[in-house]
């Protein structure tokens, strides 16, 4: 049986959830997971000061906020952890945390999950964002009633609940979010391959795959 937005955030209900990342595409889905029940955690390698008062702000919805180099030592004990785009999954802070019981996993990762819509999703190492943007604007205009998100636009899970099955969403996925998705999209697009973000990627094989 496929999960709903409800259903997913019911079964989170009261656990332990670490957001790593606080920019402004994670704000809303920290909400969201507030609103829920959810004993939310905050991670970031920034500063308080760099943040413009969103820390604070967080803070008073009962959010725990850890910042600075060490952001990533507070891990243990979280039930699942959201990880942000750009960040490896094999990050020793993240594998620990795994091997001790916690789940990883991402915005997009659970809006394949829960989105009652088509999805078509773009891919590739030049073009993304254009070809996407071209997708939605197409169906946009022969009727549809479009999602976009992924690596461009807002962030999608907390939208879920407004999706309609007669919706489609449209959205872009760098390699980083690719790493750890295990659900494919309705339509999917790639773009091209060419060497790419490999001062991340470990190697050639690791991007293409």
């Amino acid at each position: 049986m496929e999960q709903t937005i409800q259903s997913y955030l019911e079964s989170i209900r009261g656990k332990r959830v670490a957001v790593l990342g606080i920019g402004v595409s994670n704000t809303p889905l920290i909400q969201m997971l507030v609103r829920a029940d959810v004993k939310v955690t905050a991670c970031d390698k920034r500063s308080r000061e760099d943040f413009g008062g969103r820390i604070e702000a967080l803070e008073s919805l009962g959010v725990k906020v850890y910042l600075g180099e060490d952001y990533l030592e507070h891990l243990r004990g979280q039930d699942v952890i959201f990880r942000t785009p750009g960040m490896r999954p094999d990050l020793p802070q993240l594998v620990d945390a795994v091997e001790k019981g916690s789940v990883l996993t991402s915005e997009m990762e659970v809006f394949f999950r829960v989105c009652p819509c088509p999805i078509i999703a773009v891919t590739g190492s030049d073009g993304k964002t254009t070809t996407t943007t071209i997708i939605a604007e197409l169906l946009k205009v022969a009727g549809k009633n479009v999602y976009l998100g992924g690596n461009i636009g807002k962030p999608l899970l907390p939208e879920a609940e407004m999706i309609e099955p007669t919706d489609v969403a449209v959205v872009e996925l760098s390699s980083f979010q690719l790493m750890t998705m295990d659900r494919s999209p309705h339509i999917a697009v790639v773009t091209n391959i060419a060497p790419n973000h490999l001062d991340v990627h470990r190697s050639m094989g690791e991007y293409i795959s």
